[in-house]
């Protein structure tokens, strides 16, 4: 007769009790993970008053008839760290200073609103803050806010974008 004694190892030395074991505990800590992001970080999305939001839309399509009506284009450029735009169109006289807001798609926080100062002829200049590299909207406005003309560039802003009135 052959006597054999298998000894078994406690189970705490064997792979699979610890493999069956790191799958619900990597849930629970991509779990707690979640959580802690969704506590730490705000919506900046969520619109407070969408009923006022959603009015507004119609004040902004006037204004983008408006841009469309005096056939206004402009086109920003990237010289030397600094912004500048050339304004086409049937304007009588050009304005002495446009506001142009950069808005981050996700996060408002970064947004940016600069002022443009008219250097002649159509063109304006501002200095160019550092922008983080990714999609923003351009929105360009004119002192009185009557008309607005928009488009999307990319940074790092290397090559000319060009705004143009609503599609």
């Amino acid at each position: 007769m052959m006597n054999s004694t298998l000894q078994s190892k406690p189970w705490y030395r064997e792979p699979w009790p610890w493999f069956l074991i790191s799958l619900p505990a990597t849930a629970v800590i991509a779990g707690i993970a979640t959580v802690w992001i969704a506590a730490t970080s705000a919506d900046g999305l969520v619109v407070g008053d969408y009923y006022k939001a959603g009015l507004a839309i119609n004040q902004t399509r006037a204004r983008d008839d408006a841009a469309r009506a005096l056939a206004l284009t402009a086109t920003l450029t990237n010289e030397a760290g600094g912004l500048t735009l050339a304004l086409g169109g049937h304007l009588e006289t050009y304005p002495a200073h446009l506001t142009l807001t950069l808005a981050h798609p996700t996060r408002q926080g970064m947004d940016q609103t600069l002022t443009l100062d008219h250097a002649g002829d159509g063109h304006y200049r501002v200095a160019l803050p550092v922008l983080p590299s990714g999609k923003w909207h351009a929105q360009l406005t004119d002192s009185a806010s009557r008309w607005r003309l928009s488009g999307v560039l990319h940074t790092p802003f290397s090559q000319p974008v060009v705004l143009t009135h609503g599609h």
